[in-house]
């Protein structure tokens, strides 16, 4: 029987780039004779209803951007299908493994998807090495002085400045180091229909931002209309783009959109320290009288609720798996407030359809909204959808592109009532907050 090929192993997951990826330049320098690896994770894929879905389109075609660099070094990229830990015992039995790299994911299901593949390759004396990548501050780096973690976002964003230095942001240069590759022969990268899934419309965001934009980003970011954010949150998502490189470049041009990438880090953390994003941050938000409204519901994820700028933003999600920042937070507020209905049932909606769902910043934006989360809005605070669209798109070009019969005989009657919506939500926020409440274990040290 010929000897299996001797090779260390880095496991792309969220890292989905050769250049500036910090474990895959350990691997590189550390290990050597690499093979890069990516697994298709049926745990996940299988709970995907929709076989459309442009995440894993995203995902795929990534893959194959990666797979051509690594041809060029006379390197492969291996894909494989299926549960991890049953996908690295077929890799034990066809290669020996001397180490295997990855970079870190903060979620609850790969922390136990980790835990499990570190102690089957340590029961074969396999080095198992998972390095920060895709934040520059992680986990318990950024804490309160006692210890704590912050569930305020200012202390938060102040400290995360005092600790940083510009060294943090450094790229990780692996391109000196790729003859490093195990020499081998392209394996077939797998089509989507291999995998149970079919090409989708992915309008993929580009990869770059202009320097004008970010000169220009605080006064430009809360315009749906025009392209005034940097659009890299899906980028950011899948690893296609350094956090390392966006933080440089926000050092030299624009202070506001460090603070944005401090706010994915800060929610990053909070997930870390409060694993549980079934519940309300704040325990008496779980006492709230939601309201089962399936055809209110189903007015918002539609995109029909009367209220132009919600429903452009609901049709733009469903459109292209995007929504611009600020009208997120209007619709969040909208379904939560307007329709009392469980900030739960949109939070699901979102993870379905966006392209750059990731679980702590959607959790924390919707816990935001409903006013449940950590530095919430206060249950008072009720978006006026009216005076939003006025102060961000007087002249209707975002709602006209998306709603085109805005205006006309064609176009639904509101579905609610904004002040009567308003005194409403007030009053059950009110008498459902004043009860006594039961502080769940997690969260008790934070509401003494």
């Amino acid at each position: 029987m010929p000897a299996k090929p001797r090779i260390s192993i880095h496991w792309f997951r969220r890292d989905l780039r050769l250049a500036d990826n910090h474990g895959f330049f350990r691997a590189l320098s550390d290990n050597g004779n690499v093979l890069p690896l990516f697994i298709f994770d049926t745990t996940i894929l299988d709970k995907l209803e929709d076989k459309h879905d442009r995440r894993v389109d995203f995902i795929h075609r990534a893959l194959s951007g990666i797979q051509v660099e690594l041809l060029n070094h006379g390197s492969s990229l291996l894909v494989e299908h299926g549960q991890p830990v049953e996908v690295w015992k077929r890799l034990l039995e066809r290669f020996d493994i001397t180490a295997v790299t990855t970079n870190h994911d903060h979620e609850p299901y790969a922390i136990a998807r980790d835990k499990a593949v570190g102690e089957l390759l340590a029961s074969h004396g396999i080095p198992f090495r998972s390095y920060k990548d895709i934040s520059i501050f992680e986990r318990g780096e950024v804490v309160k002085d006692d210890g704590g973690a912050y569930t305020v976002y200012t202390p938060y964003m102040k400290k995360w400045r005092a600790q940083f230095t510009p060294e943090m942001a450094e790229p990780y240069l692996s391109e000196g180091l790729l003859d490093r590759l195990w020499k081998t022969s392209p394996f077939r990268l797998p089509s989507l229909q291999d995998i149970g899934f079919n090409p989708t419309d992915l309008q993929a965001p580009p990869t770059t931002i202009e320097e004008e934009l970010l000169k220009n980003y605080e006064r430009t970011r809360d315009i749906p209309s025009i392209i005034g954010t940097s659009r890299m949150s899906t980028h950011l998502r899948f690893g296609t783009v350094s956090v390392r490189e966006l933080v440089r470049r926000s050092l030299r041009s624009s202070p506001k959109y460090l603070n944005e990438l401090i706010w994915r880090e800060f929610f990053m953390q909070i997930l870390w320290h409060f694993p549980h994003p079934e519940r309300a941050f704040k325990p008496a938000y779980d006492s709230i009288p939601w309201l089962p409204d399936a055809d209110g519901f189903n007015a918002w994820c539609e995109g029909r609720t009367g209220y132009p700028l919600v429903d452009a933003g609901m049709r733009e999600l469903n459109a292209t798996g995007l929504m611009h920042n600020r009208v997120r937070m209007v619709v969040a507020s909208f379904l939560t407030k307007h329709l009392l209905i469980d900030w739960r049932w949109g939070e699901a909606y979102f993870a379905a359809k966006l392209l750059d769902f990731e679980l702590s910043s959607n959790n924390g934006g919707w816990q935001w909204a409903s006013g449940s989360g950590c530095d919430a809005a206060p249950y008072f605070r009720v978006f006026n959808p009216q005076l939003q669209l006025e102060r961000f798109d007087p002249q209707l070009k975002y709602v006209k592109h998306w709603v085109p019969e805005c205006g006309t005989a064609n176009y639904v009657r509101p579905v609610v009532v904004h002040h009567a919506a308003r005194d409403r939500v007030l009053r059950v926020y009110k008498e459902a907050l004043s009860a006594p409440v039961k502080k769940n274990d997690t969260q008790t040290q934070l509401f003494e």
